[in-house]
């Protein structure tokens, strides 16, 4: 009895906290005086991060209920526009086309602290899309303003090295996402004077990498990927630099899922690394393929091929199994890769050809 009282107290808490983070909400969107309306925005995150998970998901409901479109005054701003397409109109349908919620959203970003909150924001919100895909709409419009404040022109590219602070390196280790790094041993060997780690970092999150690549700088492209995570391995001298092998990327902030810095980034860390090793001659990579083993397993189906090109995939996929490679699923295996002799390695890479083209 007495435990089932402290849950009802507690729900009713949660509520009145929900209702009061809430009103806060409309009173930013009603506020226009832009001191008043930073103080309200400095609140807001935090009032969020007192809420239960139960409350969360209720305050992303609201969101999608009260601070979204109002589809009649859509409509006959669209037909006034199609009617007289002049800019007044124009002007005016775009502010309606734009939910309320954007506004939201951006007066919270005005505030210190704003940034990072409605990170943490999405990244709760992206783990309740798959059961409550009506939440969409509301993560568009925090994937479109999120894209906006973490475009290439806000970031700063920095390089992490064994002499950063503490916080970046720990997220470096526990946001690894290709090759694990198991713990500050491994860490300690990937910032040697032949490695390079470099990170982008936002203005409003300092200390806080957003996306991570690593690069190993060699004399010569690798074969493969077990000798540049080997802890053990000895640092090769700066004189022999001329390859950089890109091996890993990684993002640290599950709420800016989806918003692009990956490409960009490769290459300005490739310019960053001509800049400051001009003896870097080749560039090169060493990624997984998604979905190639799966593709093995399923019988390398490529439709639509000329008779000559299937014919060729037939016997690449009879050499790779004649040759100890029957087991497609037993290739994901270092080992068991490293065993295949040079014919069945090369029918491998003809059907992985296949996969790509």
């Amino acid at each position: 009895m007495l435990e089932e009282l402290r849950n009802a107290a507690r729900k009713v808490q949660g509520e009145r906290e929900l209702r009061g983070l809430m009103v806060d909400c409309r009173q930013l969107m009603s506020e226009r005086g832009e001191a008043n309306r930073v103080a309200i925005a400095r609140q807001l995150p935090a009032r969020y991060g007192d809420l239960s998970d139960e409350q969360r998901h209720a305050f992303f409901e609201r969101l999608a209920h009260d601070f979204s479109l109002d589809p009649a005054a859509v409509l006959r701003s669209a037909q006034a526009y199609a009617k007289d397409p002049d800019a007044g109109n124009l002007l005016r349908l775009t502010q309606l086309a734009e939910p309320p919620r954007q506004e939201l959203l951006r007066g919270i970003n005005r505030s210190a602290g704003g940034t990072a909150g409605i990170v943490a924001m999405r990244r709760a919100l992206l783990a309740r899309l798959e059961k409550r895909p009506e939440l969409q709409a509301v993560d568009a419009d925090f994937r479109h303003l999120l894209s906006s404040w973490f475009n290439p022109g806000f970031l700063q590219l920095e390089r992490v090295d064994w002499n950063s602070p503490a916080q970046p390196l720990e997220q470096i280790i526990r946001h690894e996402a290709v090759h694990q790094i198991d713990g500050w041993d491994d860490l300690r060997r990937r910032l040697q004077p032949d490695r390079r780690c470099l990170a982008f970092v936002h203005p409003q999150l300092p200390r806080e990498p957003l996306i991570f690549v690593e690069v190993a700088l060699l004399p010569e492209m690798p074969a493969a990927i077990a000798p540049l995570i080997d802890k053990a391995s000895e640092p090769v001298p700066p004189k022999q630099f001329k390859v950089a092998a890109f091996y890993s990327i990684s993002n640290c902030q599950p709420g800016l899922r989806g918003v692009s810095m990956g490409n960009f980034m490769i290459k300005q860390v490739a310019e960053e690394l001509q800049r400051e090793l001009p003896q870097l001659r080749t560039f090169c990579t060493l990624s997984s393929i998604p979905g190639f083993a799966s593709w093995l397993r399923a019988g390398a189906p490529c439709p639509g091929l000329t008779k000559e090109r299937a014919a060729r995939l037939v016997q690449a996929q009879a050499t790779l199994r004649a040759h100890g490679g029957a087991d497609p699923a037993a290739l994901a295996n270092a080992h068991a890769l490293r065993k295949l002799g040079r014919e069945a390695t090369e029918a491998l890479l003809r059907l992985c050809a296949f996969y790509l083209g």
